[in-house]
């Protein structure tokens, strides 16, 4: 009795203390995955999930709080074998130690396609698929980020092609795991870290071949929003000809191979010197009928010119002329008018002095046989002989005596 009582005791708190201690310094108990049989799964009302994991002759007490249970998929059900991640801790009220979750995935084909489904479907509504999103390849990347593992086959592939078809482009490698635990954060962080790559062109997240499970990773909400979030295209070649995950399909491109996407990526030498060719056909296409219609435009901007030119310089003119025209037609018919009133009334006057306008009103002109006027009765002689002229006609007589009018023969003499 003395004997244990010289010896140090501990409380029951103490030892558990000591015990949580010695739990929470081992580092590969604080980030922990395990694989086992779910059983008593239970939601409660506050968001808190409380399961057990079993094994073949052991089993652990799980808790998944409220701000974790948001990255389950798809919820399992008893019986279903799981993935729970997280770290151990001491649950002193109880005196059991159990895991404090941040993941539960549920194992097996069935639940898994279930899980991708329901992921897909939540995304799709989103808009992440929207192949209207998506971003054309560069045609020349200048420089490429390459998301993969150091010790795959995968970045020797992207190394080899790169050099052979497209030596000018740079490639930076990020090293990442591809799978198994951790994953998921490390190309989360590798894509970040692509962010502050100034004048990257794209992103390519290649991986060499493996089992269907190993790709897991890259059916992962975190995963898949980082590929679609990404400011530069992104292209996926994951090592796999059968089922996409749903990383390929939020990708702007994607390839079974990382071989194949290092040949979408990086263009062929012949391919460019074709590109060029028919670039070259192009642009001299494009500048000849860029020519012609600048050739075809300055003429008629040329003919509006001289159209406006000639208007502006022969309009005046023209308008003189016109006036002038005008101004001498209503002179001329001014002169006109005039002449012909002094025409009328010399025509008049002239009429009214002609022997023939005399003759018209009753009057005769008398003349002697050598055709002298006779003016007056006293040039006349008896037995002269004389004409009298008529309006109408002339008469021959012989004076037979010449008889004087006083009055007249006063005025005379």
């Amino acid at each position: 009795m003395n004997a244990l009582l010289s010896e140090k005791v501990l409380t029951v708190d103490e030892m558990t203390v000591k015990i949580r201690e010695a739990v929470c310094s081992a580092k590969d108990l604080q980030n922990i995955t395990v694989k086992g049989e779910l059983l008593g799964f239970k939601r409660h009302t506050s968001g808190h999930a409380y399961f057990t994991v079993m094994g073949s002759e052991a089993r652990v007490a799980c808790v998944l709080f409220r701000s974790n249970a948001s990255s389950v998929i798809v919820w399992p059900k008893d019986g279903d074998e799981v993935l729970v991640s997280g770290k151990i801790d001491i649950y002193g009220a109880r005196g059991s130690y159990q895991i404090y979750a941040t993941k539960l995935l549920p194992l097996g084909e069935g639940a898994k396609a279930r899980a991708k489904e329901f992921l897909k479907n939540r995304l799709t509504q989103e808009g992440i698929f929207d192949i209207r999103n998506k971003r054309p390849m560069p045609v020349f990347p200048s420089k490429v980020a390459v998301i993969t593992s150091l010790t795959g086959a995968a970045v020797q592939d992207v190394i080899k092609i790169s050099s052979q078809r497209f030596p000018s482009s740079e490639l930076i490698i990020i090293p990442s795991l591809m799978q198994g635990n951790g994953a998921a954060e490390e190309i989360l962080a590798a894509f970040d870290c692509t962010r502050n790559i100034e004048g990257l062109s794209l992103v390519m997240l290649v991986r060499g071949g493996g089992s269907r499970d190993d790709l897991d990773v890259f059916d992962e909400e975190v995963v898949v929003r980082a590929v679609r979030s990404s400011p530069v295209p992104v292209i996926t070649g994951l090592g796999h000809q059968i089922d996409m995950t749903l990383a390929d399909i939020a990708a702007d491109s994607f390839a079974p191979t990382p071989s194949g996407a290092a040949e979408r990526v990086f263009p062929d030498s012949r391919d460019v010197l074709q590109y060029l060719r028919a670039s070259q056909k192009h642009i001299f296409i494009n500048m000849t009928n860029r020519i012609e219609r600048l050739f075809d435009r300055s003429n008629a901007a040329f003919d509006r010119l001289l159209f406006n030119f000639m208007k502006c310089s022969f309009d005046p003119a023209r308008n003189y002329i016109d006036n002038s025209e005008s101004k001498l037609k209503d002179m001329i018919k001014y002169r006109l008018n005039n002449s012909q009133n002094r025409l009328d009334s010399l025509t008049a006057a002239l009429n009214g002095a002609s022997p023939l306008n005399i003759l018209s009103n009753g009057y005769a002109i008398a003349r002697k046989k050598d055709g002298e006027t006779v003016k007056s009765a006293s040039s006349l002689s008896p037995k002269d002989k004389i004409s009298v002229q008529f309006i109408d006609g002339v008469v021959l007589a012989s004076v037979s005596k010449v008889n004087m009018i006083p009055a007249v023969l006063e005025e005379v003499m």
